[in-house]
């Protein structure tokens, strides 16, 4: 059975809106998106609205989930402050009482929004400046060497307009709820895995503005169910924007892995990357280099592709951890695309290796903050 638009504004017209009138009258509805059975949108409200709203957003959810044909819905709560005018200047020149601070005394910090995530111990970003350079692959990989170490690992896609790991864990399920309404992680491998990929269709667009990724993101932090985790690897978008600075401003993040090649243009992005995270007081844990080098399997000579050395030398140059390098190689592109991770299909292999040291110098900088 289709699921139309009518049906589910027809739904939503029944719930009450805070400022009176139905919720469809109230002005604050986003476009709907559906894709087959699965129902997206906004509620857009001043932030200081926000408190008022919640409930509102829970019960939208819930009646558009109870429309016949409905799998799935989300519904993001997003909040913008209007800005308020500057009070007038008196006549001396001398700024009102209060507009007068003590020394030293600036804005909060917007680091003191972070919570912890129940349950969780501790918080990695794997990040890159730019797409492209396999930091999908490395989250994964890293993940599952974590895991091995004995560890209990979470996963999270954060890629919101390119999500892969439902691709790279081979499965497209959709997560299921508990009794509290909150989703429950895919197990896959030995993590829990969660991604935004887990409820859209493969191939339709993500066309949000950014309050509607921001929010997704919190969703997908607060609203699932991760457990009882060591730690939590959250596969990064690409760039130094919105859904960056979400995580590091709603979560005490114990640090970023920046995933880089070995090439000038993907450096210069992996500079900003790492900048962000240290200008948001995020310890950057180190610099892998992917796609390395290209070793040929039948005669052995060695070519470097993208150039060699360049994370290496920007991890020197920039005070960070080196944790290594990945070679580009068959076997690594063909197991994440057969949904296999090569720590998974070859765990003894080289590659493993790799990916295996990288997450032991992980762990030795996870071990102080008690995430073992």
């Amino acid at each position: 059975m289709s699921v139309t638009q009518q049906q589910i504004i027809e739904s939503l017209s029944k719930l009450p809106s805070p400022r009176g009138g139905a919720l469809t009258e109230a002005g604050v509805l986003s476009e709907i998106t559906i894709v087959k059975d699965k129902v997206y949108f906004a509620i857009n409200v001043d932030a200081g609205e926000v408190k008022a709203w919640e409930p509102v957003r829970a019960q939208a959810e819930a009646a558009v989930r109870a429309v016949p044909g409905v799998a799935a819905v989300m519904v993001a709560l997003t909040a913008e402050r209007q800005a308020v005018a500057a009070p007038a200047q008196p006549r001396s020149g001398v700024a009102p009482a209060s507009s007068h601070r003590p020394p030293g005394a600036g804005a909060p910090s917007p680091m003191s929004r972070q919570a912890a995530i129940p349950g969780v111990a501790a918080v990695i970003a794997v990040a890159s400046g730019k797409g492209g350079v396999g930091k999908s692959t490395t989250a994964i990989n890293l993940a599952l060497g974590l895991r091995e170490l004995g560890l209990r690992v979470g996963l999270l896609d954060a890629d919101i307009y390119g999500p892969s790991v439902p691709k790279l864990i081979g499965t497209s399920a959709r997560p299921e709820l508990d009794d509290n309404r909150r989703m429950v992680p895919l197990a896959k491998f030995g993590l829990a895995v969660m991604s935004i990929g887990f409820l859209i269709d493969p191939d339709s667009p993500v066309v949000w503005r950014a309050p509607m990724v921001v929010s997704a993101i919190t969703q997908m932090l607060r609203d699932v169910d991760w457990g009882e985790l060591d730690v939590l690897v959250v596969d990064m978008p690409p760039g130094t924007g919105d859904a960056q600075l979400t995580l590091a401003q709603t979560v005490p993040l114990r640090g970023a892995v920046i995933v880089s090649t070995p090439q000038d243009l993907a450096l210069i992005d992996a500079r900003r990357g790492l900048a962000m995270f240290t200008k948001v007081e995020v310890p950057v844990l180190g610099i892998v280099e992917n796609m390395s080098y290209f070793q040929c399997p039948h005669c052995g000579t060695r070519s470097d592709i993208f150039g060699h050395g360049g994370a290496r030398d920007e991890a020197e140059r920039l005070g960070v951890p080196f944790l290594g390098e990945i070679p580009l190689h068959m076997d690594i592109r063909a197991t994440s695309d057969a949904g296999t991770p090569v720590m998974v299909s070859d765990p003894q292999g080289v590659h493993a290796m790799a990916y295996r040291a990288i997450a032991v110098q992980l762990l030795d900088q996870l071990r102080p903050g008690d995430a073992r």
